[in-house]
């Protein structure tokens, strides 16, 4: 796990990362809030154990602050203050759970990797799609409309599989071309109308149901039949 510790304690601190890092992960401190947001700016953790007394910016204001901008790494709260109106307070604030010091490792350990069990399990990756009788499998990577299967190409593949995670948004052509082919693309192509057609040849012209739809000046959109 890749973790990161909020707290200015330098004693607790370092036994928090003592016991972590002797587990085999990978630690990083912060030993107040305006680090420790930089740090989660910049970072991807997979949950953070952060202290609600900071010399600074108050740790529930960091969890406040976090959820805003949806980002939701779970976080446990460490505290002195162990009453039940500041659990509610920290749990209201964005938290995930909270633990009241003085503290053993081994609860602080536990709890940790039930947080970031129970995330991995909120946020696994999308493997299957069905919409009407067409199915994407993101997993093996296979196509099937009314059971049969679709030969695509891999940007074709691309292409259908970001329609079909935003299916019923309307995506315009630039959305697209940033999605799926490279960013600094030629934004004057017609590539995207190109593999629509593609697409439209092998996936909706054999049958009497269309999925892929032109919304005139907007761009492209699939959606189940209404």
């Amino acid at each position: 796990m890749r973790l990161l510790i909020v707290e200015d304690e330098p004693n607790l601190l370092s036994v928090i990362r003592k016991g972590f890092t002797e587990k085999g992960h990978n630690l990083s401190a912060a030993m107040d809030g305006r680090t420790a947001l930089e740090m989660l700016g910049e970072y991807t953790f997979d949950a953070v154990i952060l202290d609600i007394m900071l010399p600074d910016t108050n740790g529930l204001e960091i969890c406040r602050r976090l959820r805003s901008v949806q980002n939701f790494v779970p976080i446990l709260l460490l505290t002195a203050l162990g009453s039940t109106e500041n659990i509610v307070t920290g749990l209201n604030a964005g938290a995930d759970d909270y633990l009241p010091k003085p503290f053993r490792f081994t609860e602080l350990e536990a709890r940790v990797n039930a947080l970031v069990r129970r995330s991995s399990q909120e946020h696994k990756p999308i493997e299957t799609i069905t919409i009407e009788d067409l199915e994407v499998d993101f997993r093996a990577k296979t196509v099937k409309r009314d059971g049969s299967f679709i030969q695509l190409t891999a940007k074709e593949f691309l292409l259908l599989g970001y329609l079909v995670k935003n299916s019923g948004t309307i995506l315009s052509r630039n959305l697209i071309l940033d999605n799926v082919w490279d960013i600094n693309f030629d934004l004057n192509t017609n590539v995207v109308d190109v593999y629509i057609n593609y697409l439209r040849k092998k996936i909706d012209k054999p049958y009497e149901d269309k999925l892929i739809h032109t919304i005139k000046g907007l761009g492209y959109v699939i959606k189940p039949l209404t």
